[in-house]
């Protein structure tokens, strides 16, 4: 039985009307079923996100990390199928971007897609929007407690428009330049992570720190729990993101979803050990998901390259490598309160360095066509390779979204930054209406009773004791 083949006289896969499209998938039905059940566990990485950037943030800006995570996917969404779609995977596309073929979701239906014949289009644009959208969330963690709602929003359509649609032709596009030098990539350790790691870098580079005025809070999680949930769903999410990677049902697919569980065990373990001997033998909860998001990170790009161990060594070294570099932002003088360089961007380049001497043939091969040796079959060269991929897309992603924020900072009304007095209140209460996480009964209660003291005995000690409780409780939040 031969796969599906591309028609360029009827590109979207023919008139339902008249033909029945589906007749050129009969027996190849398991290969597209099983992509969009990945492309479903994908979308949970969106909340998942949301949930582990509000745990992370302080109480009083954790709503802002909620509403930005569905906001992302929304605009993202929105971006893609306006012109996202064909400026990546346009079949007439250059070796640098797409062209207009596919504008407005045009013939993107029911023909075999450019990624695999097996899988139609519709299918495929499906699957690909939602590693747009979690690219794009990751990189707005960058303006964590600080960054203004609507210019995010803004950064992120124009964000997935220059930096992620272009890097994402390079890659996987068959026209791509990456693509044909051959860089190896299985599911995004370019495109999404060191992309998104050195733009978030930007992002709060551009920003600038956060105003610490003493806050007993700063820089500490508000909520594990969000925290352990976000990492939850990310890791589950993330099966589909290497397991659909394939794009086909075959036995690599099988083997990248497995290697996705090892990576992200090892790397937890890795983590863990690291706080272990670093803080006298005691463990972090937050240290522990970092570890498993790291090692989830370091496999994307090899998880269909290589075998189960050493997809263990990949996640264990990516995630240790990552734990010592615990003071990177006191290094580089940078506030990435998210730690999003560190986990995504140095990550990523350490798992894709890996790729490069880790990858085999022999694993490759398991769906039948690709052939993708690596340094430890004897082709060092693509270890060459590897870093060439590193540094293109780590610079020019830097340096574009440093451009692109600049702009957005001086038109008028898309001011990057909340005010200072907001900063201190929280992003929640500056930005939003009617809404708060979490209890502020106590807060509330201490507001009251200081507007009472103040009414009947202004000035008096009990005013100011109110006060000052009122200041701590704040910081606190």
């Amino acid at each position: 039985m031969s796969a599906p083949v591309f028609n360029a006289s009827i590109p979207n896969g023919g008139d339902p009307l008249l033909v029945d499209v589906n007749a050129q998938y009969v027996g190849f039905e398991y290969h597209y079923i099983y992509l969009v059940f990945c492309g479903f566990i994908v979308w949970l990485i969106i909340p998942g996100i949301g949930l582990l950037y509000g745990g992370l943030a302080r109480r009083k800006s954790a709503l802002a990390m909620l509403f930005q995570s569905l906001m992302v996917a929304a605009v993202t969404t929105f971006q893609w199928m306006f012109w996202g779609y064909s400026l990546a995977y346009s079949r007439t596309a250059g070796p640098f971007i797409g062209d207009m073929a596919n504008f407005g979701m045009k013939h993107v239906m029911a023909a075999p897609s450019g990624g695999s014949p097996v899988i139609p289009e519709i299918v495929f644009c499906l699957y690909q929007l939602l590693f747009c959208a979690c690219t794009v969330q990751i990189v707005v963690g960058g303006a964590f407690e600080r960054g203004r709602i609507v210019p995010s929003l803004v950064f992120g359509f124009f964000w997935a428009t220059i930096v992620y649609c272009p890097i994402a032709c390079w890659t996987w596009n068959s026209s791509g330049w990456l693509y044909n030098l051959p860089s190896l990539d299985f599911a995004g350790g370019g495109p999404v992570h060191i992309a998104s790691g050195w733009s978030a870098l930007a992002y709060a580079f551009v920003l600038g720190k956060r105003k610490n005025s003493g806050d007993v809070s700063h820089g500490k999680p508000h909520n594990t729990t969000l925290v352990f949930l976000g990492t939850v769903l990310i890791w589950f999410g993330w099966f589909g993101f290497n397991g659909g990677s394939a794009l086909n049902a075959s036995v690599r697919a099988m083997l990248a979803a497995f290697n996705t569980n090892t990576a992200a065990s090892t790397g937890m373990i890795g983590w863990v050990l690291v706080d272990y001997f670093k803080h006298g033998r005691r463990f972090s909860v937050v240290g522990a998901c970092e570890g498993a998001i790291a090692g989830l990170v370091g496999i994307t790009p090899a998880a269909g390259y290589v075998g189960v161990w050493l997809a263990a060594v990949i996640g264990f070294i990516t995630a240790v490598v990552c734990a010592l570099l615990q003071n990177l932002n006191e290094w580089l003088h940078i506030d990435d309160g998210m730690e999003v360089f560190k986990l995504h961007g140095v990550g990523g380049m350490v798992g894709s360095f890996l790729t490069g001497i880790f990858a085999s043939s022999s694993i490759s091969m398991l769906d039948g066509v690709t052939s993708a040796p690596g340094g430890i079959d004897g082709n060092g060269v693509q270890v060459g390779k590897q870093f060439a991929e590193i540094t293109a897309i780590s610079s020019y992603s830097f340096l574009v979204s440093c451009a692109l924020l600049y702009i957005l900072k001086f038109i008028p009304g898309m001011h990057l930054r909340i005010t200072e007095e907001a900063e201190m209140k929280g992003l929640d209460l500056d930005q939003f209406f009617d809404e708060q996480i979490g209890d502020w009964g106590l807060f509330d209660e201490l507001q009251r009773k200081k507007m009472e003291l103040e009414t009947s005995s202004p000035g008096s000690l009990h005013v100011q004791e109110a006060q000052e409780q009122l200041d701590t409780d704040g910081k606190t939040a």
